[in-house]
């Protein structure tokens, strides 16, 4: 798996992702949600150097110019709800790519540490061949993306898998790596060290779905 990690270099990204994790700046969830999707279009961004484009030519109205465009069929899929701000950054640049929408939650049975991951609803368009992108703010046990791509598969083999994320742990990332194809592509903002007890990523940000919008019954 390669791994574009962007917590190393200087751009706008470090300002954006310092306020979605500070605890005060994070309480108006209007101004989170946009933090969280203007990362999701910096991703995105990097994320377009990486693909397949060919020469077009473009009518302007005194004559032509040559243009590359890229030429990937891109399916979107992001994990609800907490991912939707991030597929919205994402979408907003790739605005003709096609879109698939996955419920996944830990469960925890005894109401202990241990959960396991359901998957409930999933709409999908066909991705035998496509160029995949998931899109999930948070990459803690990556658990939730394993079973995700399990689901996905059903709907077809991909050309590519790229993985798009703000924060993830070093467990997950290493995780992530043993289930998903060997080209599998990582864009991430930040990569914590740590997981607590429970699978949260220390420091991480808090509950990114709670912040976006609001706490779960």
């Amino acid at each position: 798996m390669k791994i574009h990690n962007f917590s190393a270099e200087n751009s706008i990204l470090n300002k954006f992702l310092a306020e979605v994790r500070d605890k005060t700046i994070q309480k108006d969830s209007m101004r989170f949600r946009r933090n969280i999707e203007r990362i999701g279009e910096i991703l995105g961004y990097e994320l377009s150097k990486k693909l397949s484009y060919k020469s077009a030519d473009v009518i302007t109205s005194l004559g032509s110019k040559k243009v590359k465009l890229y030429n990937n069929d891109i399916v979107l899929c992001s994990i609800l709800r907490a991912g939707l701000p991030l597929h919205n950054g994402v979408l907003n640049y790739f605005d003709d790519a096609e879109n698939a929408f996955i419920s996944a939650y830990r469960y925890h049975p005894n109401n202990g540490e241990d959960f396991e991951i359901i998957v409930e609803y999933f709409a999908s368009p066909p991705i035998e061949g496509k160029t995949v992108v998931l899109v999930d703010p948070m990459l803690a046990t990556g658990r939730s993306l394993v079973s995700v791509y399990a689901a996905l598969k059903k709907y077809g083999n991909p050309k590519k898998m790229h993985i798009l994320s703000v924060i993830g742990s070093l467990d997950g990332v290493d995780y992530i790596k043993n289930h998903f194809p060997e080209d599998t592509e990582l864009w991430i903002a930040d990569i914590d060290h740590k997981l607590n007890d429970k699978g949260y990523i220390i420091p991480g940000l808090g509950d990114a779905g709670d912040l976006a919008f609001g706490e779960k019954m």
